[in-house]
């Protein structure tokens, strides 16, 4: 069905104390089913979490009485340090501002809210940011203001202090003590600000931070505010900058050859003498080898780069089976003693793209059975605690992918370090193709920050650009290749062209892969023209389908879950994976989208509709029935998964498919059997069959044999409410969260696949409900409600710990249902070292 086209479509090199964050269970606590030796810890500098106690208040974009002053007399910048805001002040009264912790998005606490002025007959442009009151037309929610009060201890007088932000949408306006420390305009490129000058040494600072979210960067939803982490890192003058340090390892016949570039910096007044030690750790914890520099010196206000090279014996490869990650411990020397030290973790492993033979990790071909992913989720915005990473590679591992393209900017580090611990190989996307000097600035910081992340195995430095196609896309292309190779030779640059005319042409020169935007029955005849050409499918499939819905409706706004319906200028899952999963020559495919995401909701690109259906999973992680294709052929065991649900009207004709992956599959209906069907590769199977009360069910054969069956009963009234926690155990850290599954199921336990239910929450003992969802693409409830209605038959809560052990009870009531609780305990673990 041809529908309307898209408006326009950490452990790196980080701090050492990043590693530092509480030992023993941070792996079970963020991964709990990946088992990991943790670093070292670093134990000279301090990189402390600032996620705790701020408050936040809305300003407004043109009124500067309702902004804090800020702007008020045009001398916001003639004194530094004076007038630039009254919540700038440290004496400003911020009682009746709103108390939060970050990650923090006030866009997803804001209602939806229609045009005001919509086109008639055509999409509306804000459906593409999920009609969120963004922008210039909503002074009054675009600026949003945040404050942090803290004491910084006399004896860090002489240290190094800087605030480091992982990530804030957008325009982040930073001043610390009423001075201005740092303007950044990306919302998703990571930034820091020295403030070692500006502090109270023994007595109070205040961190303010002025976000104005009035524009956006992309066409989708984008959230605003401090969204990812805040960190104070306090060193020693002479120390190594945040990334600075980065690690080459080159497998070979009988070990690994690894080379350690480390930066020094030196803040004194005077120049330094040191050394550099650096010490490599198994997966185990073993030491595996370590080397010590010469005496070196550093100037004052001096800067120097020292290479290292060591051999590890019989290394423990990083792959997506086994994703085994070493770490260097790096030690600074002066004096006689240790003045800083830093923790980098780092894998041993090959990467190549071949023009005829395909993707090759450590020597061996690997399909990119990958996905396309924003970083919103239903409960939260983007504001996503660091365990919901975890989550949601686990739930697209789980499908079979082994893929992820981080579309269309730069993650957030927990979504690498996930990526790493897991084994989920990555394409690390910049924001903005452009050469000009913030751009590439941008981009410089996501590949220094990323670049020691085993999982990246690619830059993208763009997607779907007007330039794509042209001779100066060409040289801003070429400029862009440039600064990757200086920062990261050993990874390729791509971009995702969705022109096939520009295939071959532009900015395709300066590409070491190309990716294919959709058109994948094209991409053999570029490879006809140009066949020592890498490629892969950028974007692939789109099929849109919402959870559950199987009767086409073109005034509801859904699209029917069958792998039937996708934009003209994409296809369905059966129709690109049957051109690119049996070419040798095509590296894979990431498919739009592995998740629903707000925004974007084509084809209904207009009010009531809020969010995308061109997920396999839908906002809260809940499957769809793509889903199971994708594990039928990208994963190892025999799958067998049957639909639609069989609650219908008697006398109503249903289209029932299987995906599998066995030879064969018999439907019966009520225990008559429907005839036997072959799969074909990369197919599905269907019939046309009579509803009848009672059940259906498939039988799949491999080799003539029966492998597996599945069910589908109908079902009765809605009775009762069914929970499950993705976990039951949690850190008591304030941070970790697990994920509840919410069901509608009738007397008989069956879940009522069209039940919409409201149901209401409430969390008891050491926890708190901080985000709930349902997954309908037309939904203006409230994330941050209590309550949530169900969409055909599910519904979600994300419960997070507070930092007292202690019991957690969810309890969920519904009107006329049989309520339902669930435990969960939150146990002790270490807190990540944080300012208090």
């Amino acid at each position: 069905m041809a529908l309307t086209r898209r408006d326009a479509m950490k452990a790196g090199a980080a701090s050492a104390a990043a590693a530092a964050a509480p030992a023993a269970n941070a792996a079970e606590r963020r991964a709990p089913h990946t088992k990991v030796t943790q670093p070292v810890a670093a134990s000279v500098r301090e990189r402390l979490l600032l996620d705790f106690g701020w408050r936040f208040r809305l300003g407004h974009a043109w009124d500067e009485t309702r902004d804090f002053d800020f702007g008020l007399d045009q001398k916001t910048f003639a004194k530094a340090g004076e007038n630039v805001a009254s919540a700038a002040k440290l004496d400003f009264d911020d009682s009746d501002w709103t108390a939060v912790n970050l990650p923090h998005d006030w866009a997803v606490e804001l209602p939806f809210e229609p045009s005001r002025k919509p086109p008639a007959n055509e999409d509306d442009p804000r459906a593409a940011h999920g009609f969120k009151p963004l922008g210039r037309e909503y002074p009054d929610t675009s600026i949003g203001w945040y404050r942090r009060v803290f004491e910084i201890p006399a004896s860090d007088m002489g240290r190094r202090l800087s605030l480091e932000f992982d990530g804030v949408f957008r325009d982040a306006l930073v001043m610390f003590n009423g001075y201005v420390v740092a303007r950044n305009g990306s919302g998703y490129a990571p930034f820091r600000a020295d403030v070692t000058d500006f502090a109270n040494y023994g007595g109070k600072n205040l961190i303010t931070v002025r976000v104005d979210a009035t524009l956006g960067e992309g066409w989708f939803y984008e959230g605003a505010g401090i969204y990812r982490h805040v960190w104070l890192v306090k060193t020693a003058p002479l120390h190594v900058p945040q990334w600075g340090v980065c690690v080459r390892s080159v497998p070979q016949r009988t070990g690994a050859s690894v080379t350690i570039d480390t930066e020094l910096v030196n803040d004194a007044l005077l120049p330094a003498a040191c050394q550099v030690v650096s010490t490599v750790f198994a997966p185990d914890g073993r030491a595996v080898a370590s080397i010590k520099t010469a005496r070196l010196a550093v100037g004052s206000r001096d800067r120097r780069t020292v290479t290292q090279h060591a051999m590890v014996a019989s290394p423990a490869l990083w792959s997506i089976e086994t994703p085994n990650l070493y770490h260097v411990h790096t030690q600074v020397l002066a004096g006689g003693r240790v003045v800083d030290d830093a923790v980098t973790v780092f894998g041993i492993r090959t990467i190549r793209f071949d023009g005829q033979r395909g993707f090759f990790l450590n020597g061996k071909p690997v399909k990119l059975n990958g996905t396309c992913n924003h970083q919103d989720h239903a409960g939260v915005g983007s504001a996503l605690p660091d365990r919901l990473q975890y989550f949601r590679i686990e739930r697209l591992k789980a499908m079979g992918s082994n893929a992820y393209r981080t579309s269309h900017n730069p993650p957030t580090p927990e979504l690498l370090d996930a990526c790493d611990r897991l084994g989920m190989l990555v394409v690390d996307e910049t924001r903005r193709m452009s050469s000009d000097e913030e751009s590439m600035a941008d981009m410089a910081r996501m590949i220094r920050r990323d670049r020691n992340h085993p999982c990246v195995i690619a830059w993208s430095i763009g997607n779907e650009e007007p330039q794509q196609g042209t001779e100066r896309g060409g040289r801003v292309a070429f400029s862009m290749r440039a600064l990757c190779k200086e920062l990261d030779p050993t990874r390729p640059i791509t971009a995702a062209v969705d022109n096939p005319d520009a295939w071959g042409i532009g900015i395709t020169p300066a590409l070491d892969v190309l990716g294919c935007n959709y058109r994948t029955p094209k991409i053999p005849d570029f490879h006809k023209r140009d066949p020592l050409k890498p490629v892969m499918g950028t974007e692939t499939g789109s099929t849109v389908a919402a959870r559950g819905i199987y009767a086409r409706d073109e005034s509801s706004g859904y699209c029917v879950a069958y792998d039937t319906e996708h934009p003209w200028w994409a296809s369905t899952a059966e129709e690109w994976m049957q051109v690119a999963m049996p070419a040798p020559f095509i590296a894979g495919g990431f498919v739009w989208t592995g998740f629903d995401y707000r925004g974007e909701p084509t084809p209904f690109n207009r009010w009531p509709n809020v969010s995308s259906q061109f997920g396999i999973m839908d906002t809260c992680g809940f499957p769809k029935d793509n889903f199971y294709y994708y594990r039928a052929w990208w994963g190892r065991d025999p799958v067998l998964h049957l639909f639609p649900h069989w609650n219908w009207q008697p006398g109503h004709t249903v289209n029932v498919w299987c995906h599998s992956n066995l030879d064969s599959i018999e439907l019966f209906v009520n225990g008559v059997s429907q005839g036997v069907k072959k799969v074909p590769p990369y197919g599905h199977v269907e019939w046309d069959v009579a509803f009848a009360p009672g059940m259906i069910e498939a039988r799949g054969y491999r080799g003539g044999k029966l492998v597996l069956t599945d069910k589908r009963e109908t079902a009765g009234a809605p009775a009762q409410i069914l929970l499950k926690a993705d976990r039951a155990v949690i850190g008591a850290d304030g941070e970790d969260v697990t994920v509840v599954t919410v069901a509608i199921a009738d007397a008989q336990g069956r879940e009522v696949p069209t039940a919409d239910n409201q149901v209401s929450f409430r969390v008891t003992g050491a926890g708190a409900l901080i985000g709930v969802g349902n997954g309908d693409p037309r939904s203006h409830e409230s994330d941050k409600a209590q309550e949530r209605a169900a969409f055909n038959g599910l519904c979600c809560a994300i419960v997070q710990s507070t930092k007292q052990a202690g019991a957690i009870t969810l309890e969920a009531t519904s009107s006329g249902l049989e309520p339902a609780s669930v435990a969960i305990t939150a146990k002790a673990v270490p807190l990540r070292p944080a300012v208090a």
